[in-house]
């Protein structure tokens, strides 16, 4: 059975590994040459541009009789990559165009939750003009968030306080989001402990993966520009360590309470990965965005972990015959080694050493990259490579993970290693106890 991986990241990488386990041939569409993915691959399709080679895509496809797609990054989903390829015969694990605008479209998600008295979000309101900007951040109390209604990496958010200083600061992000023909959300400004919850749907049931924490800031402390996420982890016990049973829950119920007002309102249903982005507050959970794709660097947790064979998983996916999924009672952690300076002025072109006695103690998924003629891998402008590594507890996979790191160098390259110390896991347990 020949499967497409589609994407060129790490979290690609680990996806096309999973399904190699899994004993079916694995093709694949890159944008980069991943040395990962192109070794993992039978055939690979190197393009410039998803949205100039969907064609290609499609061809690709077909002549290499490809029985399940699987699309990892949001791109190829919001230009509706999915509808064309079930067109074709060609089943994906990846929502329609359609339902893609739970993660393309922060206002549908919204309007989607309100409209099925899904009681999860914070005050908000969608702009299409500056008209009544300043004056719902003022009736926020200054305290706002304006996020960018369309895709933007990960950085089109912004928050009071954070980025954005003052009211006016708040306005003229706003303004400048409308020049570029923009529209937006503003929503109030929440406080507590972000997590992640993806969960598989077939159309109709719905099958949780363990909680992840995810960390954006570029820097140790949590500080410093938003990035697409520097490491993550997970508690052996699927759980977070500053979550309650009741809070972890809710979120559950939160995405399957989704997937069905997704049922109720498009007759297809929703088939691939849903992303929750979530937030424990001192008023229970709260919704602060949907992906509608595995995370990352969350996916190489989650498929780490995965003790259930994925191909399978995706086969069930696509026939709408999801039954239980089960994952290995272990904590993971995982730490990305970027490009000094990502997140605001990155540095290019820096050469990644690795020295196998990683192997020793984690597992490491290449994402940004590019394989040389010559041999050497060398860095672009985003993320390099991810480290994971797996334990008893989130103290033992946290040691690990840095024993791996420790065989990687080169020049110009960078990781926030304090993703999971004990210290920062106790900030956040803190910080939930107080707001509780």
């Amino acid at each position: 059975m020949n499967f497409l991986v589609i994407g060129s990241g790490a979290r690609e990488h680990i996806i096309a590994q999973r399904l190699v386990d899994s004993g079916v041939s694995v093709f694949s569409v890159i944008t980069n040459r991943n040395p990962g993915l192109i070794e993992l691959s039978k055939e690979f399709l190197f393009i410039q541009n998803y949205r100039k080679n969907l064609k290609e895509i499609v061809s690709f496809s077909q002549v290499n009789d490809i029985a399940c797609a699987v699309i990892g990054p949001e791109n190829p989903l919001a230009l509706g990559l999915s509808d064309i390829l079930w067109k074709k015969g060609i089943p994906v694990v990846g929502p329609t165009q359609q339902l893609a605008q739970i993660e393309t479209s922060k206002g549908f998600t919204r309007d989607l939750l309100s409209a099925n008295n899904l009681d999860v979000s914070p005050r908000y309101k969608r702009f299409k003009s500056m008209n009544g900007v300043k004056e719902f951040i003022l009736e926020l109390s200054g305290e706002y968030v304006v996020k960018y209604d369309g895709l933007m990496g990960g950085k089109g958010v912004k928050v009071s306080g954070e980025h954005l200083m003052s009211i006016d600061d708040g306005v003229s992000y706003c303004s400048e989001l409308i020049k570029i023909g923009g529209t937006f959300v503003i929503e109030e400004k929440l406080y507590g402990e972000e997590f992640s919850l993806m969960s598989f749907c077939d159309g109709s049931s719905v099958e949780h993966m363990p909680a992840v924490q995810d960390h954006k800031r570029a820097y140790e402390g949590d500080i410093g520009p938003n990035t697409g996420g520097m490491g993550s982890y997970t508690d052996s016990n699927h759980s977070l360590p500053f979550l309650s049973d009741n809070e972890l829950n809710q979120a559950r119920v939160i995405n399957e309470n989704v997937s069905s007002a997704l049922k109720n309102e498009y007759e297809t249903g929703y088939k691939g990965i849903l992303y929750g982005g979530f937030m424990a507050t001192s008023n229970g959970v709260k919704l602060i965005e949907y992906n509608a794709r595995f995370g990352d660097p969350e996916a190489m947790n989650l498929l780490t972990l995965l003790d259930t064979d994925f191909a399978s998983v995706c086969m069930n996916i696509v026939e709408g015959r999801l039954n239980s999924v089960k994952f290995r009672s272990e904590a993971s952690v995982c730490k990305y080694i970027v490009p000094k300076g990502y997140g605001t002025n990155p540095a290019k072109d820096a050469t990644i050493v690795v020295n196998d006695s990683y192997k020793d103690y984690s597992d490491l998924y290449y994402a940004a990259v590019n394989l040389e003629e010559t041999g050497e891998i060398t860095t672009t402008s985003s993320r390099a490579a991810a480290i994971i590594s797996t334990g008893s507890s989130i103290t033992e996979a946290e040691e690990n993970c840095e024993s791996g790191i420790s065989y990687i160098s080169g020049n110009n390259i960078f990781v926030r290693h304090d993703i999971a110390k004990p210290y920062l896991i106790q900030k956040r347990i803190d910080n939930m106890d107080k707001l509780r």
